[in-house]
């Protein structure tokens, strides 16, 4: 049997991860870019099939049979990333027609969540479910959402952005405009806000995080910190927790599922 393999590529608002994967799903090797330097797609694109090249040659594949590209606000029906919140090229971006300057192979993009709910479906914990919800929890918030074995798309290819669901009125400013968004509080920039929110609030505090200079302090830190013990780090996580846990009660109380499932960075953080 002649091996097939194919590109996989996570658009994140702060990394873009490139993995060469095999038939079976097992990802033979991976490369990443760092996303935030880019404000060119054009040239972002190019720098993406780079890479491909260089993980084609250095495993000895001839030859892929396809490319999946999961990125926030990345449309099934286009193609296209539309007016993505947390990346540097604004707009609407061809995906679709960019990659095909530089590679002649199909390609196929989803919404970041949605791709993962697929991948959860396909190869993950939820085969054999028909129904359940992921949540993705990285510099935003996104969600996958699967009712009656399918796959929510919507009209638009936008359907289930529970990220962007109102959590509190007139609370954080988000990036697609409105206030209060999930993304706002349970995201890895989320995490960060509210860490920043508790020093103010709490100034007596010396612990780790109050040694860190604000504009230094990431998500990463709260939750090494957390780790370790320390009381606002806690207080940070049973807060994101709070938020998060109101917003999968909403979204199961209108979906039904069998199962909900978390990945991202700050999942990393464990229990």
């Amino acid at each position: 049997m002649t091996n097939t393999y194919s590109i996989g590529i996570d658009i994140g608002g702060t990394n873009t991860d490139i993995g060469l994967v095999s038939a079976e799903g097992r990802c033979m090797a991976r490369k990443n870019l760092p996303t935030r330097q880019y404000y060119d797609a054009d040239l972002y694109v190019a720098d993406i099939c780079k890479k491909i090249y260089e993980m084609m040659e250095e495993q000895h594949v001839a030859a892929i049979d396809g490319i999946g590209i999961a990125a926030p606000m990345g449309n099934y029906y286009t193609g296209c990333i539309d007016n993505a919140t947390n990346l540097n090229f604004r707009g609407t971006t061809n995906l679709n027609a960019l990659v095909h300057k530089y590679m002649d192979i199909p390609v196929t993009v989803s919404n970041d969540a949605n791709a993962a709910a697929y991948g959860e479906l396909v190869y993950g914990g939820a085969k054999g479910m028909s129904n359940f919800i992921t949540f993705t929890l990285g510099t935003g918030v996104g969600s996958g959402i699967v009712i009656d074995g399918k796959l929510l798309h919507g009209k638009t290819g936008n359907a289930g952005e529970l990220g962007h669901v109102i959590l509190i009125p007139d609370g954080r400013p988000c990036g697609c405009g409105r206030r209060g968004c999930l993304e706002t509080y349970a995201s890895a920039t989320g995490i960060r806000y509210t860490a920043l929110e508790l020093l103010e609030k709490h100034p007596q505090y010396d612990g780790v995080l109050s040694k860190i200079p604000r504009e230094d302090l990431t998500s990463k830190h709260v939750g090494d910190a957390a780790h370790d013990g320390d009381p606002l780090a806690l207080e940070v996580f049973e807060k994101t927790g709070q938020w998060l846990g109101i917003a999968m009660a909403n979204a199961v109380a209108f979906s039904s599922p069998e199962a909900i499932f978390l990945m991202g960075g700050p999942v990393k953080a464990g229990s």
